[in-house]
């Protein structure tokens, strides 16, 4: 989170330089007109967006932007979108990732839901004092009206995030989608489609996906084998990704990152016991 701290405060003090400039004073008190007056009022409401965008982008790549330019808006209180341009990434945060990826999965079926909003306010909330929540939150309020360069921020992601990581953010992309109770086929897409930029595998994304959506091969799924698997072969694959998903992996990443990584590893954990139950293994 620190480039975002640097986004917002140099934000701020450019954008407060020039709102307490002498030359912009005197032409607020020489600009009578209405034109005029409302010409200025346009340019000032757009300034701090461009200016958070302008260092979003020099500190943090395509997600730096985002931020930098949900920032500015937050700021000055406009309902302007934007689009952005490719650029080189510098920077990656899991907190960040969440926010513009979180933005795009939720508008995936056509509308934000209030389960969804409240769900990635609550990783917030136990990570983060209240203030940075409501911050979060605001800025993720801006995003949901901005076009995301989805390819370009997941491969800034994809560079800068260990591979663990990425597993648990598309664990965390999954549990907003289902946040309102159902998965739509949009969300799913949409998710498939941020593992593929990701570089996330068809195995791992099959067996996170297993995890939400259940049917008769699920438990199977989750641990990346068919149900033709040996014994032998299903305790092997337990190991294997009981090492993947150890909540120790994302530990770095904060309590609440470890606490929904601890979910996952149980969900594995219950896959294969019910494996060891229908087929009478110890």
């Amino acid at each position: 989170m620190t480039f975002i701290l640097i986004i917002l405060i140099l934000g701020l003090v450019f954008y407060y330089f020039m709102q307490a400039s002498p030359s912009s004073k005197q032409e607020d008190k020489n600009n009578t007109k209405h034109t005029d007056n409302t010409n200025k009022q346009k340019t000032k409401t757009s300034y701090g967006k461009w200016v958070g965008g302008g260092l979003g982008w020099a500190f943090g790549g395509p997600l730096g932007a985002l931020i930098g330019f949900a920032l500015g808006s937050v700021f000055d209180g406009t309902n302007t979108s934007s689009t952005y341009q490719r650029g080189t990434t510098q920077a990656g945060d899991f907190s960040v990732s969440l926010l513009a990826l979180s933005a795009v999965v939720m508008r995936a079926d056509g509308s934000v839901k209030k389960s969804e909003l409240e769900y990635v306010k609550q990783f917030f909330r136990q990570n983060f004092s209240a203030d940075k929540t409501q911050q979060m939150m605001l800025i993720l309020r801006e995003l949901l009206k901005k076009d995301i360069p989805l390819q370009d921020v997941c491969g800034q992601i994809r560079q800068q995030m260990a591979y663990h990581d990425r597993l648990q953010l598309l664990h965390y992309l999954f549990g907003i989608a289902i946040a309102d109770g159902h998965l739509h086929t949009q969300e799913i897409s949409i998710i498939e489609q941020i593992a593929a930029y990701m570089r996330i595998s068809s195995a791992d994304l099959g067996s996170i996906k297993a995890m939400f959506i259940k049917d008769t091969s699920s438990i199977y799924k989750i641990l990346e084998i068919s149900p033709e698997a040996t014994d032998e072969e299903v305790k092997k694959a337990y190991k294997k990704m009981a090492v993947k998903y150890h909540p120790d992996k994302v530990s770095h990443l904060g309590e609440e990152v470890r606490q929904a990584a601890e979910d996952k590893f149980q969900k594995l954990q219950a896959a294969y016991e019910e494996i060891k139950k229908q087929r009478g293994m110890r």
